[in-house]
């Protein structure tokens, strides 16, 4: 079994917030072990929490689609969230809930070291660039600590709001040069916690 497989099973018995006396099933997120990127949203919504699995509503097929236009497929990377439960209501997540699933997703990065992590949507990006708006970062990839992150808008933004879709389909086209850049090691200037941005972006 591998760390990651055993992370997930430990995820299913969590009970660190109340979020656990309503779902129907934790949803630790699936794909490659190795995954070079982590794809993160926000939480499980009222699809995930019945299957146990993250977006497989509209927005997972939206997402699918996205993955598709580069060339990839779920089992090529890795799909979470920010939190593993679904809030009551599809509302946002707590601070609170957020901050007892915090350890999950740490754990979660750490198995997989990928190359790049991409926010999907506001709560996933306040998680890493707590100080941005994703108007402003979208599609930019930057250093935040020892992680690349690049910001995208939640897949669902498109359905509520289709101009965003062509934006967020162009956000996804830049990924693998996103990945050429950083297996290519050009990356310019050193880490830090502000967010240094990419060579070419």
């Amino acid at each position: 079994m591998s760390a990651l497989t055993e992370l997930c099973r430990q995820m299913v018995s969590c009970h660190a917030c109340d979020l656990a006396q309503h779902r129907m099933h934790v949803v630790p997120g699936e794909g490659a072990d190795d995954a070079a990127i982590i794809f993160i949203g926000e939480a499980p919504g009222y699809n995930e929490d019945r299957e146990g699995r993250p977006f497989v509503g509209a927005a997972g097929a939206f997402l699918d689609e996205l993955l598709s236009s580069i060339g990839l497929t779920r089992q090529d990377v890795y799909i979470t969230n920010v939190i593993k439960c679904r809030p009551p209501g599809n509302r946002d997540p707590l601070p609170g809930e957020i901050g007892a699933c915090k350890p999950w997703l740490d754990r979660q990065i750490e198995a997989i070291h990928p190359k790049v992590v991409v926010t999907l949507g506001r709560v996933s990006l306040s998680r890493f660039l707590p100080n941005d708006s994703i108007g402003k970062v979208h599609g930019k990839a930057r250093h935040v600590g020892d992680i690349v992150c690049f910001p995208m808008y939640h897949p669902a933004a498109a359905l509520h709001q289709g101009s965003l879709r062509s934006t967020i389909e162009a956000d996804m086209r830049r990924l693998p040069q996103v990945l050429k850049e950083l297996e290519g090691a050009c990356v310019s200037g050193h880490q830090d916690d502000g967010g240094q941005q990419l060579t070419l972006f």
